[in-house]
C-alpha cells in the first residue's frame, strides 16, 4: 500500500444500509458524524437564501418588525398594566437572550458549511441595533407610537427602553474596548441596565446576576393564597440552619409533581458555561481533549464556542492524530463575516472523514477498466500519484493514467517476462527473466539504463532514494546506482534463489529458498546476521529498521531483532504459505494461502484479529494493504474485500468478478487514499486481463 494510503465519506454519495456482517460497533462514531454532515448541508441552502433576502429587504423587515412590536406592546398596556409590566420585561429579556445565544432549532449542523448560527445571530443583532436607533427617527414614528409617548407612565415600557439604551451603550463601548478577548464572546448584561449587587444574597439575586431574572415562568392561573407574604416574611426571619430544617420538612410534605417543579426551576440556575469564562488558551486546551465529533457538536452551543471550535491549531492537532498532513483551502462562495475564518485543517479533516465513509459504505460506481497485456498475467503493479505501472510476462510494462484510464505508453525492451518493479516519481525500474534490470523515464518511455550482472531471473527488488537492491535466482543480491547505472556492491551468501528483499538505506535484509534470512551491510558487502529458524522457503519480508519479519512456507512468521539477530517471536496460526505481509509501527497484517488474514502485534507476539467468518475468502489470499482504519485483501476467488482493522469485522466486497470461483483471479492490488487499483485476469481464459480503478474521492467545493 502507498504511504498516503486509503481512507473512506462523501455527501455526494448516497448512504447504503449496513450489510450483513458489517461492524456496526466500529462505525458508530462515523454514522453519528454523518448525521451532523447531512443536517448542516440542508441548512446551508436555506441560510444562504436567507442571507440574500436580508441584503435586499433587511431595512424594510426591521421597520415592520419594530412597528409590530410597538403595536403589540400598546395592546398589552391597554388590556392590563400590571401584566404588561411583567411580560414586557420578560419579552425584552428573551429577545436579548435570543440574540446573544442563537442556537440551531433542528439539531446539529454540518461541519464544513459557510452559514452557521454564529453568522446568523450577528446579522440579527445588527438589525436589532437599527430598530433601536429607529426609535429616535421621526420618519419611523407612527400615530400609535405618538399616543404611547403621551402615556409614558407604563413602567414596562420604561423598563424596556432603559434596557435597550443601556445595552446599546454597553455594546458600543465593548466594540472599542481593547481588552475584549474575542469578537464572538459577549459579556452578561443586567436586564435592568443597573449594576448587579456585589454579593448575591438570595436565589433571585443569583438568577439576576446570570441574566435570567425575568425568564422563569411563574404560575399565574391562580391567586396567591392568603398569608403567603406573611409566610415568606416568617421564613426570612429564621436563621440559616432553621431555614434548612424548614426546607427539609417542606420537601417531605410535597407531592412528586411539586418536587419536579422545584427541580425544573433550580437545576438550570446551576449550569455554568465555564468555557466562556476561561482565558482563550485554557478554553482551547479543554476543547483539545474532545473527540472531533464532540468538538463539532460543541460548536453548536453558542457563538463563542463556535469561534473556539474553529481554531486552526486545534484542528491541526486533530488532523495529525489521524495522519492528515496537509490543510485544505476551500474557496468560499460568500463570506458573510470577514472577521470569521474557517479552519483549513478542519476542512481537511472533514474531507478525510467523507473519504473514509465512501470506502466504508459509499455507492460503488462503475470502475474504470484499463485493458492491456492481452491474456498474459500481470506479475507486478505500482501506483503513485495519478500514474499506474503494470508489468507482465508478455515482456512489457504499461504506464496508465489513473484519472483518464488511458494507456500513456508501453515500455518495450525486455526479452523476457517482467517479474518485479519499483517506481518513484518519474523513474521506473523493472526486473526480468532476461536477467537484467532496466531504468525507465515514465514521462517519455525512454530506457535510461540497462543493468547487467545477474545470471538468472531478477525476482525481487527494493528502491531507496537513488539506490535499488535486486535479488535473483542466481542466489545473489546487487546494489545499483540508478542515476549512473553502476553496480556498486554484490552480496553473496545465499545458496538458493533470493525471493524477497528489503532495504532502508543502511541495511539490506533478504529471504531465500535456502530457508535463511540474512542481514547485510551493503557498504562492506558483509553478512551481519544469518537468521535461522524457518524450516522451509522464505517468501515474504518486512523491515522497519528495528525488526525483521519473515514469512515462510513452513506456515510460521518470525520476528527478529535486526541488531542482535535474535528471534523475538514466532507467530503461529496460519496453515499454509504466508505469501504477503505489511508492517506499520507495531501492527503486522499477514495474508496466507489458507484463505485467512491475521493482524498481529509484533511487540507482544499476540494475534489481535483473524479476518474470517462467513464472508472470508474462499481461496488463497494474493495481496493485501492496510491503513489505520481498513484492511484490503484480494484473492484467487476473484474478490477484493474491505475489513475493519480494529475489530476484524467484514465491511463489504469492493470487487466481485463474475468469473470468481471458475478461474477469475485478482492478482495484485494497490491503493492510495482515494483510489483502488486491481490487476485481474485468469489462467484459463474465463476473465480478460485488465486493471480496474475504483475512485472514492469527494468534491469539497
Amino acid at each position: 500500500m502507498n504511504q498516503d494510503l486509503l481512507s473512506g465519506g462523501s455527501s455526494s454519495r448516497a448512504s447504503q444500509p449496513p450489510r450483513p456482517g458489517a461492524g456496526n460497533s466500529s462505525s458508530g462514531g462515523a454514522e453519528h458524524m454523518n448525521l451532523v454532515l447531512e443536517e448542516q448541508q440542508r441548512r446551508e441552502a436555506a441560510e444562504e437564501e436567507e442571507g440574500r433576502r436580508r441584503e435586499v429587504n433587511g431595512d424594510q423587515k426591521g421597520i415592520s418588525e419594530w412597528m409590530w412590536e410597538q403595536e403589540q406592546r400598546r395592546r398589552h398596556h391597554d388590556d392590563d398594566d400590571e401584566e404588561e409590566e411583567n411580560n414586557g420585561g420578560r419579552e425584552a429579556r428573551l429577545h436579548s437572550q435570543e440574540d446573544d445565544d442563537e442556537r440551531p432549532e433542528d439539531g446539529l449542523e454540518e461541519m464544513d458549511q459557510d452559514s452557521d448560527e454564529f453568522e446568523r445571530s450577528e446579522e440579527e443583532e445588527e438589525e436589532e441595533e437599527d430598530e433601536e436607533e429607529g426609535l429616535h427617527s421621526p420618519s419611523l414614528r407612527t400615530p400609535a407610537s405618538d399616543r404611547n409617548d403621551n402615556s409614558e407612565q407604563s413602567s414596562g415600557r420604561q423598563h424596556q427602553r432603559s434596557s435597550s439604551f443601556c445595552k446599546n451603550k454597553m455594546k458600543r463601548k465593548l466594540d472599542h474596548d481593547s481588552e475584549v478577548r474575542t469578537s464572538g464572546k459577549k459579556p452578561c448584561h443586567s436586564p435592568t441596565g443597573l449594576p448587579f449587587p456585589a454579593t448575591p444574597t438570595t436565589f433571585r439575586d443569583i438568577r439576576v446576576v446570570i441574566g435570567q431574572g425575568q425568564q422563569r415562568r411563574r404560575i399565574t392561573s391562580i391567586q396567591p393564597p392568603t398569608g403567603l407574604q406573611e409566610w415568606l416574611r416568617t421564613f426570612q426571619s429564621w436563621s440559616g440552619p432553621e431555614k434548612l430544617l424548614a426546607l427539609d420538612e417542606l420537601i417531605d410534605s410535597c407531592e412528586p409533581t411539586q418536587v419536579k417543579h422545584m427541580m425544573q426551576v433550580i437545576e438550570p440556575q446551576f449550569q455554568r458555561d465555564f468555557i466562556s469564562h476561561l482565558p482563550r488558551e485554557l478554553a482551547l486546551h479543554v476543547l483539545s481533549f474532545l473527540e472531533p465529533k464532540d468538538l463539532l457538536q460543541a460548536a453548536q452551543t453558542c457563538r463563542y464556542w463556535r469561534i473556539l471550535a474553529e481554531d486552526n491549531l486545534l484542528w491541526r492537532e486533530k488532523c495529525r492524530e489521524e495522519g492528515i498532513d496537509e490543510p485544505l483551502y476551500i474557496r468560499r462562495k460568500k463570506v458573510i463575516k470577514p472577521e470569521f475564518t474557517h479552519s483549513p485543517w478542519k476542512s481537511a479533516y472533514i474531507r478525510q472523514h467523507r473519504i473514509d465513509t465512501n470506502w466504508r459504505r459509499g455507492d460503488l460506481r462503475s470502475p474504470k477498466v484499463l485493458k492491456g497485456h492481452d491474456d498474459h498475467v500481470i506479475t507486478c503493479l505500482q501506483f503513485c500519484g495519478n500514474r499506474i505501472v503494470s508489468g507482465s510476462d508478455d515482456n512489457t510494462l504499461k504506464v496508465w493514467s489513473a484519472v483518464t484510464g488511458k494507456c500513456l505508453r508501453t515500455l518495450v525492451g525486455h526479452t523476457g517476462g517482467v517479474w518485479s518493479s519499483q517506481m518513484r516519481d518519474n523513474i521506473i525500474i523493472s526486473g526480468s527473466t532476461d536477467r537484467t534490470l532496466k531504468v525507465w523515464n515514465a514521462e517519455t518511455g525512454e530506457c535510461i539504463h540497462t543493468l547487467y550482472g545477474h545470471t538468472s531471473t531478477v525476482r525481487c527488488m527494493h528502491l531507496h532514494e537513488k539506490r535499488v537492491v535486486s535479488g535473483s535466482r542466481d542466489a545473489t543480491l546487487r546494489v545499483w546506482d540508478i542515476e549512473t547505472g553502476q553496480c556498486l556492491h554484490v552480496l553473496m551468501g545465499h545458496v538458493a534463489a533470493v525471493r524477497c528483499v528489503q532495504y532502508d538505506g543502511r541495511r539490506v535484509v533478504s529471504g531465500a529458498y535456502d530457508f535463511m534470512v540474512k542481514v547485510w551491510d551493503p557498504e562492506t558487502e558483509t553478512c551481519l546476521h544469518t537468521l535461522q529458524g524457518h524450516t522451509n522457503r522464505v517468501y515474504s519480508l518486512q523491515f522497519d529498521g528495528i525488526h525483521v519479519v519473515s514469512g515462510s512456507l513452513d506456515t510460521s512468521i518470525r520476528v527478529w531483532d535486526v541488531e542482535t539477530g535474535n528471534c523475538i517471536h514466532t507467530l503461529t496460526g496460519h496453515q499454509s504459505l504466508t505469501s504477503g505481509m505489511e508492517l506499520k509501527d507495531n501492527i503486522l497484517v499477514s495474508g496466507n494461502a489458507d484463505s485467512t488474514v491475521k493482524i498481529w502485534d509484533i511487540k507482544t507476539g499476540q494475534c489481535l484479529q483473524t479476518l474470517q467468518g462467513p464472508h472470508k475468502h474462499q481461496s488463497a489470499v494474493t495481496c493485501l494493504q492496510f491503513n489505520k482504519n481498513f484492511v484490503i485483501t484480494s484473492s484467487d476467488d476473484g474478490t477484493v474485500k474491505l475489513w475493519d482493522l480494529r475489530t476484524g469485522e467484514f465491511i463489504r466486497n469492493l470487487v466481485t468478478l463474475e468469473s470468481g470461483g471458475s478461474g477469475g483471479v485478482v492478482w495484485r492490488i494497490r491503493a492510495s487514499n482515494t483510489k483502488l487499483v486491481c490487476a485481474v485476469g485468469s489462467r484459463n481464459g474465463t476473465e480478460e486481463t485488465k486493471l480496474l480503478v475504483l475512485d472514492f474521492d469527494v468534491d469539497m467545493k
